[in-house]
This record gives C-alpha cells, sequence and structure tokens, in this order.
C-alpha cells in the first residue's frame, strides 16, 4: 500500500466530542469516521485493524474445535417471544416492522436463532457436544452512546454457543474456551484479567468477564491481594468483621436528631461510627415496595437486588411514595411501615446488634434496634457493594483491592434456559428425549480495538502490537526529490512486500517531519528513514516503542523481518 493511495485524512486537533483516548487517537488517526450518534464507518486503517483482530479469535477458536458460521442480523420477534426473553429485555432492544406489518428485531445476540437452528439440525447425542461461533454486526439502542467504539450502538462482535448432553460436557468446553480466551488475548498483547459476573439478560448460572487493565474503564473490577480471586463490582462478595455484633441487646429509644439526615451527620451528632447505623433505602419495583437495610458504611448493589428480586426495573421510590408507607425521608427506617413493604437485611447486618435506624419521624432517630425484636425482616442476603479493604471470601487471607476494567468478552454457562423455553431436545443414550445444556461465548471485537489503544498510547499517538498493526513497517524517503533515497525506499518496500512483512510506503511529496508524526499517530511498529546516511550504505530504524539504529542496506530486510517476527 502507498500513502497516496490511502483513503486517510490524519487531523491534528481532537474532536470535541471524543471523552476518551481511544476514541479521540482513532478519529485523529483516520481510523474511524463518525455517521451519527454511536454509528461509525470503518476506514481503511481501521478496518485492517478490525480484520487482524478477526483473524486471531478464528484461528484460536477454530483450534479449540468450534466451527464459524453466519447468522441474520433480522431475527423475528417470534423467536423471542419463544425464549420468554422479549418482554425482559427493555429498550435498548431495536427493532423494525417490514412492509407486511411482521415485527423483526435487529440482533443485539443470537442465543434464540441458535437454539432454533439446532434444534432443527441435530436430532442425536451422537452428534454432541458441539461449538458454533459468528462474527457479526450487533445493535443496541444504547440511552446515551459515548466513548467511541466503547458504548455504541452498532457494533462487531464474535459470538459463540456449545451444546452439550450434560452438565460435565459443559463445564470442560467452558474451561476449553476459557483457555481459547486466554491465548487470544495474550496474542493481541493486551494485560488483562478474567473475572467472576453478573449473567445479566443473557442469563445462566456462572459466567466470567475479561477486561483489559485500563484507568478509563467503565468498569469496577475488585481482585484478592493474596490469591487468584477477582469479580467485577456487581458480583464480587466480601468477608468481613461484624464490628457491633457483641454484647447484651439494649432497650431502643427514640431520640432527636435535628436535621441529621445522612449516615455521617447521624453518627457523628451521636459519636457512633456509620457501621453502627443501618442504612435505609426504599425502592420500588414492578412488584411491590422493598425496603433495604443495610450498615450504613456499604452502598446498596442494584445489580444483586434485581437478581435476588427476580426484577427488571429497579427505582428509587419518591418523597410522596415513601410517606404513603409511612416513612419519612432522611429518616427512614423498617419500624412502623407499612405491612406490604417487603424488608430486606442485608447481610452486612445479619449478625449486628444495637444499631440506629431512622425513625419515620423527622428529625428523629431509633437507637438500640435489633431486628427479630423491634422489627422481622422477610429476607436476608448480600445486597450490598463490596468494597476495597473487605476481605477475601475464597483464601480468607488477602482483602480487596480495586482496578478499572474494559470489558472484552464474556463466558457463560447457560444451562438449560434456552433449551428449556425453546424444547431443545435431542434423543439420548437412553433413546428418550433429552434437554440440552448450553454455553455462550462472545468477544467484543471493535470494542477490544478501542480497549487495545486505552492500553497502549502515548503523548504522539497510538503504539499498536505488532500482531494487529494497520502495517507493521513504514518506510519513508527523508528527501522525496532526492532520486537514490526514493529509489532505495521503494526496493525495500517491494522486498519486504515479497517475503509477507505488511509493509506501506509513504510516497507522499511532504516533509519527513510531517510523514514521521503521521506514522507515530497512526501507530505503526517500525519506521524505516532512507537518509543520509544512504551515501554511507545504511538506513535508519526508528521502533515504535522507543529504539533507533542504523542498519547496512543488505542487513535491513532480514534484521526487520526478524523484529517483526519475534513481536507478534
Amino acid at each position: 500500500m502507498r500513502f497516496s493511495k490511502l483513503v486517510n485524512k490524519t487531523l491534528k486537533e481532537t474532536p470535541k466530542d471524543a471523552e476518551v483516548i481511544s476514541h479521540q487517537l482513532m478519529t485523529r488517526a483516520g481510523m474511524i469516521r463518525k455517521v451519527g450518534s454511536g454509528i461509525y464507518v470503518y476506514m481503511p486503517l481501521g478496518q485492517r485493524v478490525l480484520k487482524k483482530i478477526q483473524t486471531i479469535v478464528c484461528e484460536e477458536l477454530d483450534l479449540a474445535g468450534a466451527q464459524e458460521l453466519l447468522m441474520p442480523v433480522l431475527q423475528p420477534v417470534s423467536l423471542w417471544h419463544e425464549s420468554g426473553r422479549y418482554e425482559k429485555t427493555g429498550k435498548e432492544l431495536m427493532t423494525m416492522t417490514d412492509r407486511h406489518n411482521n415485527e423483526f428485531i435487529l440482533g443485539p445476540t443470537h442465543e434464540e436463532v441458535i437454539t432454533d437452528i439446532i434444534k432443527n439440525t441435530i436430532s442425536s447425542y451422537k452428534e454432541l457436544p458441539l461449538n458454533v461461533y459468528q462474527i457479526q454486526t450487533k445493535f443496541r439502542d444504547e440511552v446515551r452512546p459515548r466513548f467511541g467504539l466503547m458504548r455504541g450502538r452498532e457494533f462487531l462482535m464474535k459470538d459463540g454457543y456449545s451444546f452439550h448432553l450434560n452438565h460435565d460436557s459443559l463445564e470442560a468446553e467452558y474451561e476449553n474456551m476459557h483457555q481459547a480466551y486466554n491465548r487470544i488475548f495474550e496474542r493481541l498483547g493486551l494485560k488483562f484479567r478474567a473475572v467472576e459476573a453478573d449473567s445479566g439478560n443473557i442469563g445462566g448460572s456462572k459466567t466470567h468477564e475479561i477486561h483489559v487493565l485500563a484507568s478509563s474503564g467503565e468498569d469496577e473490577i475488585l481482585y484478592c491481594n493474596h490469591c487468584d480471586y477477582a469479580a467485577n463490582i456487581e458480583k464480587a462478595v466480601a468477608h468481613m468483621a461484624i464490628e457491633n455484633e457483641s454484647g447484651e441487646l439494649k432497650a431502643s429509644e427514640t431520640v432527636e436528631t435535628p436535621n441529621r439526615e445522612s449516615i455521617e451527620d447521624v453518627a457523628n451528632f451521636l459519636d457512633i461510627t456509620a457501621a453502627n447505623c443501618a442504612k435505609a433505602v426504599a425502592c420500588k419495583t414492578e412488584k411491590g415496595f422493598v425496603l433495604v437495610l443495610l450498615r450504613g458504611d456499604y452502598e446498596v448493589n442494584e445489580i444483586k437486588l434485581k437478581n435476588l428480586l427476580d426484577v427488571i426495573d429497579l427505582e428509587w421510590a419518591s418523597e410522596e411514595e415513601m410517606k404513603s408507607l409511612g416513612m419519612e425521608k432522611g429518616y427512614i427506617g423498617p419500624i412502623g411501615i407499612h405491612q406490604d413493604v417487603k424488608i430486606i437485611l442485608d447481610t452486612t447486618l445479619e449478625s449486628a446488634k444495637n444499631y440506629v435506624v431512622g425513625a419515620n419521624v423527622a428529625n428523629a432517630h431509633i437507637i438500640n434496634v435489633n431486628h427479630g425484636r423491634d422489627f422481622t425482616p422477610h429476607l436476608v442476603a448480600d445486597i450490598h457493594s463490596a468494597k476495597v479493604g473487605d476481605g477475601c471470601t475464597r483464601c480468607l487471607g488477602g482483602t480487596l483491592e480495586s482496578a478499572r476494567g474494559i470489558e472484552v468478552g464474556q463466558i457463560f454457562q447457560l444451562g438449560t434456559k434456552y433449551s428449556e423455553s425453546m424444547n431443545l431436545t435431542v434423543i439420548g443414550e437412553d433413546g428418550k428425549p433429552t434437554k440440552l445444556t448450553m454455553g455462550c461465548y462472545g468477544i467484543g471485537v471493535s470494542r477490544t480495538m478501542a480497549a487495545v489503544i486505552e492500553q497502549n498510547n502515548d503523548d504522539f499517538g497510538i503504539v499498536w502490537p505488532m500482531a494487529i498493526a494497520p502495517f507493521e513497517v513504514n518506510i519513508m524517503a527523508a528527501n522525496p526529490k532526492d532520486e537514490e533515497q526514493v529509489k532505495m525506499a521503494e526496493s525495500l518496500y517491494t522486498q519486504f512486500r515479497n517475503i509477507g512483512v505488511d509493509t506501506i510506503i509513504d510516497d507522499r511529496n511532504e516533509r519527513i517531519g510531517f510523514k514521521l508524526k503521521d506514522s507515530d499517530l497512526i501507530g505503526i511498529p517500525v519506521k524505516i528513514i532512507v537518509g543520509k546516511s544512504l551515501a554511507e550504505g545504511s538506513v535508519e530504524v526508528k521502533l515504535r516503542k522507543g529504539g533507533d539504529m542504523l542498519l547496512a542496506v543488505g542487513e535491513v530486510v532480514a534484521t526487520v523481518k526478524k523484529m517483526v517476527d519475534e513481536s507478534k
């Protein structure tokens, strides 16, 4: 490829709507161009990177025994009604109607389609297990698309599905895919971590997310500093010492707490710690109102609470709604409220004694409250967010630390969620119909491209790992008017291409400084500059990650080829 023919325009200024570094650099480097909110064109340079990522994904999945297919973008809504997921997915689902008034879904994922296909394709246990995957554009009606390719309305994704006769077979394939994913992200040159996670709308009993570690990550990861435990904040659990579990039950008493509404203000006023206070949160769901009580120094984990209640929507109750239920905003407590309110006690308070709650009267709290005596919770469950400094539940010896991560992949054990609802069976070894158990495995291909940049950049631009750089080598003549320099640059360009090195030549009639800045912004790993040193029989080689050298013309091709191969 020649720069003079490349459909590309680099930008000096950062676009105003580009918040994260990957969005900024991909736009400035000419790799993507915005068409609409959350919708982008992958320009030639960006497309080259995407295809290289896809190649690595396909190579490792093929090696792991998966087979590639391609499913349609359009999905009949009837399949989603059959699985029962249409009603639960929410407003992010993109739908359309054809001229015959038939409703379709623009696929955000393909569990329903692949379940239907397998149901009508295989019939015997002898055809199992099997694993199929595709790489395809997906759609999601994001409320607020942002961060470029990180959270778009249209994105490129690899989704795969496995089918098994029993759970042991699923476990084996789950681990097989886990290892395949490790190899994929290692080849992409990423620092990453697999963490326990919530299965969300996909469903299933067990799931891990793969996070690229980056300060710009949207997700918080908690991990143990002593063992291999790691989990998304939505899933993380912790072991903690109970601060107020000993002693006799004291008589409860209502005390005045004028204008003390926050946990911090109440604790300071009563000269106690936040851990001795119960934080009360009133919520509204499609199933009714809930009052959550947890230790004052913790926060409600909405995902855990939604999963516990098996609800789609969760909102904080309004002040008017609280009053109708016998609650007073700022002074909420579990005593004296409407009997239809479901009280959930968090595990942070399970063993606690003599704590403080709101009195449901303005400017008052009740001290020395004890559940079981003063009120009875309907449920006791873990619905708080674990935090840095908590103990590890796995090894009981370490403490939790925090990192930011960009989710680039996720693997699920779906179990029989879809085979039950969509009646996916085969004839088992006993000659009877047997429900299949499923696994699901996803990688955000376009998101991975952005995540690589978040982890690999400097003040000059992108620093692509060799394996997925749009070009591995960039050759340029320092003086485009010097015939000898141009002739040598063209010769090297031909030689590198002939031995399979992905090479571009910057044949533009521009100053060398301009060419070098463009090359660094785009992130090409190796620059070869044919300049004044050609008179002494050598050329300059500059590495994007640092390092300059002069190489003899007769050695440069073999030396650079070796560097390229060893860097993949």
